[in-house]
């Protein structure tokens, strides 16, 4: 399948987006708690897609986690116990930039979490998530999927770019020759923690822009029905011609002619 053009993906997403403000919209006005994970090999496209999500939203009602790794305090911790502050509240929607599952991938392929420590987590987060929705949170889990060959080919772009090279971290390039131990921990994972209460969703991200359509699109799917028209608002007129007197106005440059 043919790579989608970015014409062809602006006209497609340009519907969802007023479908993902009515959603908002939506949450906000019967106080729905909603909770996205995002998980998925390096330069699966994480971060495009959550942008995708979030770029038509109020970024005071859509919220994105990406936490740094835990401090030696912590680690001390209940493992749980960092992610839960971040959790929304009535009417806001959190999407986390990798998640808890840090643990069951990460943590366990990269040596940073022990073998009892994984065992424990697999078994604990059916139980937790059991609880966000018991609770009322809406909880979707998305693994972006992308194969080895097309990881390769995004390692290279950001090698070669550099307003991107900051995407590649000591732990990204470790992480290349371990493709098969992270498949496997992702099995593992899946098997463990795929459950009626949070099910996980596979999305094909080996084509970006398709992934985020039809991960947008499953997203709006599987919420209860979002409609709820906006409030009607009314500009009163101006008394008076704002001024600029006293202010420095710039002017628009002039045309770029290299």
């Amino acid at each position: 399948m043919k790579r989608l053009k970015r014409k062809k993906f602006e006209t497609r997403y340009a519907p969802l987006e007023e479908e993902l403000v009515a959603m908002a919209r939506w949450a906000a006005a019967t106080g729905a708690r909603i909770v996205v994970l995002f998980e998925g090999r390096d330069t699966a496209g994480k971060g495009g897609a959550i942008q995708a999500v979030a770029g038509p939203l109020n970024p005071r009602q859509c919220r994105i986690v990406a936490l740094p790794k835990p401090t030696d305090r912590e680690k001390t911790q209940w493992y749980f116990q960092r992610y839960v502050p971040h959790l929304p509240a009535a009417g806001e929607v959190v999407l986390f930039d990798r998640s808890w599952y840090n643990r069951a991938g990460v943590e366990k392929v990269m040596g940073f979490a022990t073998p009892q420590q994984v065992e424990a987590f697999l078994k604990a987060a059916p139980a937790f998530e059991q609880q966000l929705a018991d609770d009322g949170i809406l909880l979707f889990k998305y693994w972006l999927a992308t194969d080895q060959e097309q990881q390769e080919k995004r390692f290279q772009e950001r090698l070669e770019d550099p307003l991107k090279r900051w995407k590649l971290s000591p732990i990204d390039t470790a992480a290349r020759e371990k493709y098969d131990a992270y498949t496997l921990a992702r099995e593992e994972m899946l098997e463990a923690t795929h459950t009626k209460a949070a099910p996980w969703t596979l999305v094909d991200f080996n084509d970006q822009r398709r992934g985020r359509l039809t991960l947008i699109r499953d997203l709006l799917d599987r919420l209860p029905d979002t409609k709820v028209e906006p409030e009607a608002v009314e500009l009163p007129p101006l008394d008076h011609e704002p001024s600029v007197e006293g202010y420095t106005v710039l002017k628009p440059l002039p045309p770029y002619n290299p």
